[in-house]
């Protein structure tokens, strides 16, 4: 049977790629070029969404879309070589997180998590999310950013550590807990892991957590937490976002939420970001427990 193709959602899941950026490349480029369905549905052909991966990872690595569009296959390879053998980062990692990789790489999900397991419960949450979880992060995203791991093995790598951080924060005692805290992402950010990152960390430090989920509406966010209560929201932004929308769109949620509701902004995405007025941007999760022991203080 012929292969059906990707409908416009896959394609967005798959390279990161919003609708709106696949319509307006589809327009002013002419790529990529969509079939049709009995519906008049958009139809990607695999080898147009293999392309816009690669696409999708030459941007992040600083190219323009335009002259991407406009290059040979065989060029864009060769501005992206895959190579087999490990990037300089994973190469130069402690021998256990470079083990985890490996995993990852022979596909043995199964092993992965027991030794992921292994670790947490060696290090406590704490030490797990901020000594484990997030340089193999890192370096993950770095392996695939050289071309090294593959979409769907950072996916699965994704897929089994949430997995684990949502069961090790199920597991935490219950009680009230203050702050309440929103949780999410804007339109386009397709990454969670931070998000579960942040909120593990807040859960141990007795904070309430609300998570919504990525890629929430601005005015979504906004009704979110006048219906919770919120005392704070925070954000999270991976370096695949684009940094020139994030000020923008951190100044539109600022008016929506009452001036008594905190907003937070973190992940590599708001490293190298100006100050933003009403804004908090936490550059590392020490930070974020920083910002939460802040906050509590001036409460008393």
């Amino acid at each position: 049977m012929d292969n059906p193709g990707f409908n416009i959602a896959a394609v967005e899941r798959d390279t990161g790629l919003s609708k709106d950026v696949l319509r307006v490349w589809e327009r002013r480029y002419g790529f990529p070029a969509p079939a049709r369905d009995d519906h008049g549905e958009r139809i990607y052909p695999a080898e147009q969404v293999e392309r816009l991966r690669l696409v999708k990872r030459l941007m992040d690595a600083g190219h323009r879309p335009g002259k991407l569009l406009a290059t040979p296959i065989d060029e864009l390879n060769a501005l992206a070589p895959r190579r087999p053998q490990p990037p300089p980062a994973v190469a130069s990692a402690g021998e256990e997180l470079g083990e985890l990789i490996s995993l990852i790489k022979r596909h043995d999900g199964a092993a992965y998590q027991d030794a992921m397991q292994q670790r947490l419960a060696r290090q406590g949450l704490v030490r797990f999310v901020q000594d484990s979880v997030a340089p193999l992060t890192r370096l993950v995203g770095t392996a695939w950013e050289e071309g090294c791991i593959e979409v769907f093995e950072e996916h699965l790598f994704t897929e089994l550590t949430m997995r684990l951080l949502r069961q090790a924060i199920g597991s935490l005692p219950g009680g009230k807990r203050s702050p309440r805290i929103i949780l999410t992402s804007v339109p386009d950010e397709l990454h969670g892991l931070g998000l579960l990152m942040a909120e593990a960390l807040f859960a141990l430090e007795g904070a309430e957590c609300i998570p919504l989920g990525t890629q929430m509406p601005l005015l979504e966010i906004a009704s979110a937490a006048g219906a919770h209560r919120a005392d704070i929201v925070t954000l999270s932004f991976s370096v695949a976002f684009p940094q020139r929308q994030i000020p923008g769109l951190l100044q539109q949620l600022r008016t929506l939420l009452p001036a008594d509701v905190k907003l937070w902004a973190g992940g590599g995405g708001v490293r190298r970001l100006p100050e933003v007025a009403g804004v908090e941007l936490l550059v590392s999760l020490e930070q974020s427990i920083d910002a939460l022991a802040a906050w509590r203080g001036k409460q008393t």
